[in-house]
């Protein structure tokens, strides 16, 4: 039987490992962290990531985890409303939820460790690959333990060390802003709806929702003009009162109510790209090891999870035999070719939402004319809200057909 050693236990990682060691793989997952709880964790499944983890048997587990539906959206330009949409955004469909990442891979690992075949190593970090005749055949850890595998997956994110350890180029595009993801306490303003709002006032951006486990999550554009305010004693104040002076009165009345709760922001630097090649003889890269999404419309989980079905379905037929090296490269290209028009396609319409914002923000003229005109012209409110849902639409269900087949 062969042996699979994958790198990085986040969604992308423990969902395949799951999977393959359901099927009698033998794997081994290891991750450096010896927890799940990281600064950031991605907490929106769109109905593309909802289908992904009813397939793999997860919905029950949804259940039981802190879990927040979505019920609307709402876009607020110069402390205007302009349109909402109302969740979920197709008849019968499912509505965007927000999950806590930390206990569904909690959840997750659970299940994949009832499987013989199963082994995580926690707390150790890759340190370099292990070639023979141009082929890798395992890995190296910080300890300089040697682990050896059939096949190496890299589903360490954005900073891959599988990646670089593999030369495999990751192509970047050009962005123009980073994030500052700060939390709060919540207030009763938010408990009867759950509203994800987009807020931009001057040059001033910034999306507000209450999370899965009950705080709210503010995420600010921090634009290549801007600098992070980082003075011990007063960076708190001069965030809520950038926040209170972007919003409407009822919001600003709320972030200055919840001032003493703010926790300091965490810099969520904005990686985007993808590889020209997602492999090399013994690896392949998956998740954002291999294209590093946009934050915009949390589309980077419910990639990673479509990726997981489409591996498993390639690799279990040919693993569960005993099969040569070639043969499992051969795989290789067969599982990029099947996903990358979904990510190239994906990563378009990310760049089309950020070049509205941009629009937006960049010429005070029309946002001024959007802002007052809008509120008032019922039909030109109409136009804009279903420019955004035709958008979002392909966002949310993806473009392929992804079914597990094994």
């Amino acid at each position: 039987m062969s042996q699979v050693v994958i790198i990085g236990a986040g969604p992308t990682g423990l969902t395949l490992a799951m999977l393959l060691a359901q099927r009698g793989i033998t794997v081994k997952l290891i991750e450096a962290s010896r927890n799940f709880r990281r600064t950031f964790r991605g907490e929106a499944l769109m109905p593309s990531g909802l289908d992904a983890i009813d397939q793999m048997g997860l919905t029950d587990l949804l259940a039981r985890i802190p879990h927040r539906p979505l019920d609307a959206w709402e876009f607020i330009i110069e402390q205007r409303s302009i349109f909402r949409v109302d969740e979920p955004m197709e008849a019968g469909g499912k509505p965007c939820t927000l999950i806590s990442q930390p206990a569904f891979l909690e959840g997750v690992m659970e299940s994949a460790s009832k499987c013989p075949s199963f082994e995580f190593i926690s707390g150790a970090a890759v340190r370099d690959l292990v070639w023979q005749d141009d082929r890798v055949v395992g890995v190296t850890l910080g300890d300089r333990r040697q682990i050896a595998a059939d096949l190496v997956i890299g589903a360490d994110g954005r900073n891959s060390i599988v990646r670089q350890k593999a030369n495999l180029t990751l192509e970047t595009e050009a962005q123009s802003y980073d994030i500052l993801w700060f939390k709060l306490a919540s207030s009763s303003d938010f408990e009867a709806e759950n509203i994800f709002y987009s807020v931009l006032s001057g040059n001033a951006g910034f999306g507000l929702f209450l999370g899965s486990e009950g705080q709210l999550q503010v995420g600010w554009s921090l634009h290549q003009n801007e600098q992070k305010q980082d003075d011990p004693k007063e960076w708190r104040h001069e965030w809520v009162e950038k926040l209170a002076t972007a919003s409407p009165d009822w919001l600003a009345a709320a972030f200055r109510q919840q001032a003493d709760s703010i926790e300091r922001p965490f810099l969520l630097s904005v990686t985007v790209g993808r590889c020209p090649s997602w492999h090399i003889p013994g690896v392949l890269l998956l998740g954002d090891a291999a294209h590093p999404m946009s934050p915009i419309r949390a589309q980077g989980i419910n990639m990673a999870l479509r990726d997981v079905i489409v591996a498993t379905n390639h690799l279990v037929p040919i693993l569960q035999r005993h099969p040569q090296f070639s043969e499992i490269d051969a795989l290789l290209p067969q599982i990029q070719a099947e996903r990358e028009p979904e990510i190239i396609q994906i990563q378009k319409l990310q760049r089309s939402e950020i070049a509205q914002g941009e629009l937006l923000r960049n010429y005070p003229p029309i946002r001024y004319a959007v802002s007052r005109l809008a509120p008032r012209i019922p039909l030109l409110r109409q136009r804009i809200r279903q420019s955004w849902i035709d958008r979002q639409l392909q966002l949310r269900r993806g473009f392929t057909q992804v079914d597990l087949k094994v």
